[in-house]
């Protein structure tokens, strides 16, 4: 363990100032307490490689739950607690500042989620991922700044290695796969060699892990800055398999993330967009059984069932001749997200095309005239009335008329007619 490296410099460089008094108030209370307080996970890495950080985890050996009432109350702050964690959470102006006791865990099988017991700050490292996350920062103020790495993970960020624990990692917890390849990528790190080795073995682990939690990984992944290189890497090592066998992470799909980060700016596209792309080139059986196994929301859920259902759709719309009604027709049942997923992922320029006119004038287009409107012309109430507006709004998406009046001499020479 390196204890003869100081990181307060950097604390003060890379925290914004309000958070550099907060852990000076809650190091000075701990102490006071007799426990000692720590700045851990994947800040400490960050602030190793000089990166801004932004969430900030602390753990205390110690009373976590205690510790933070009274730092909540010091600070006039709003708390959370979860007793069977022995967590807290604090919130504070327009901050989450996450207070856990120092534990353990124990796992009753592969991929369930750990028993938790309180412990000591080297066990808590240990129990993480990965060497690079599981460092830490003294707080207490005899010893402010003060690195505590048992495990080498200033070394790995230094020869930039992604490295596991211990060898049952994955069998712990298959989701760390997914961080590792999520990590590598980011960091523009590499798996360690016998960390490599283990995770090939250990693939088969992905399937003991519940469909929430392999969604929260994949969440992340769409954070992240370039997500398909972390699905790339996962197509490699046969990890994006375990989630559906025709899902690839390949160049199509980096392609259409591009685009969506296009269309997206200046935000980053939702996580939706992303795992519609993801999922878009499955048919809508297999599409379903991914639906079932993520526990996917009832929202999303239509954007994905929408998505597919308007690709089978595509062929259609690639016809160059097709009348701006019938464009309308096929695509106005469809949610709004699933018709612009469709416009980015398509290879038809004309459906494009079609796509994007729908969005940006057909569907807006509507008679002038309404059902009153058309009983006081002579017409009577019942099925005539929604034939006669979809006459006329056929009419003006084709653009056969364009105002009031055009539209009430229709009416009229149709009831000439009928």
């Amino acid at each position: 363990m390196s204890r003869q490296i100081n990181l307060g410099n950097k604390i003060a460089q890379h925290l914004p100032a309000v958070l550099v008094k907060f852990i000076h108030t809650a190091g000075d209370i701990a102490s006071s307490q007799e426990g000692v307080l720590y700045l851990v996970g994947g800040a400490v890495r960050d602030l190793i490689l000089g990166k801004d950080i932004l969430d900030m985890d602390l753990v205390v050996e110690g009373n976590a739950i205690q510790l933070a009432k009274i730092v909540a109350e010091e600070e006039k702050s709003t708390l959370t607690t979860h007793p069977q964690f022995h967590t807290a959470r604090i919130e504070w102006k327009g901050w989450n500042i996450d207070i856990a006791t120092a534990r353990t865990e124990s796992y009753a099988r592969a991929g369930a989620l750990p028993t938790v017991l309180p412990s000591t700050i080297d066990k808590d490292l240990f129990r993480r991922d990965f060497t690079i996350n599981a460092m830490a920062i003294c707080l207490s103020p005899e010893r402010y700044g003060e690195l505590i790495d048992f495990y080498g993970g200033q070394r790995d960020i230094e020869h930039k290695l992604i490295r596991m624990l211990h060898k049952n990692s994955f069998v712990d917890d298959a989701t760390r796969i997914w961080r590792g390849l999520r990590y590598e990528q980011r960091l523009g790190f590499n798996l360690e060699e016998k960390t490599l080795e283990i995770l090939n073995r250990d693939v088969p682990m992905l399937d003991t892990i519940s469909g929430d939690r392999i969604l929260y990984e994949i969440e992340c992944i769409f954070r992240e800055e370039k997500p398909e290189q972390v699905f790339k890497r996962a197509e490699e090592l046969g990890v994006l398999s375990r989630l559906h066998p025709d899902i690839r992470g390949d160049e199509w799909l980096s392609e259409k993330f591009k685009i969506a980060r296009i269309h997206a700016e200046p935000e980053s596209p939702e996580s939706e967009t992303y795992l519609a792309l993801l999922l878009y080139r499955l048919s809508e059986k297999e599409s379903e059984v991914i639906i079932a196994y993520l526990n996917l929301s009832t929202s999303v859920t239509r954007i994905i069932r929408d998505t597919i259902g308007l690709k089978e759709r595509l062929k259609t719309l690639s016809h160059p001749w097709l009348k701006r009604s019938t464009i309308y027709h096929i695509v106005r049942d469809y949610f709004e997200p699933a018709i612009k997923i469709n416009a980015m992922a398509t290879g038809s320029p004309i459906a494009r095309k079609h796509l994007e006119l729908y969005l940006k004038e057909l569907r807006y287009i509507k008679p002038s005239l309404n059902g009153h409107a058309l009983m006081e012309m002579g017409l009577e109430p019942g099925p005539k009335i929604k034939e006669m507006l979809t006459l006329l709004q056929n009419s003006r998406l084709d653009q056969k008329v364009n105002t009031e009046g055009g539209e009430r001499e229709l009416v009229k020479d149709w009831l000439t007619r009928n």
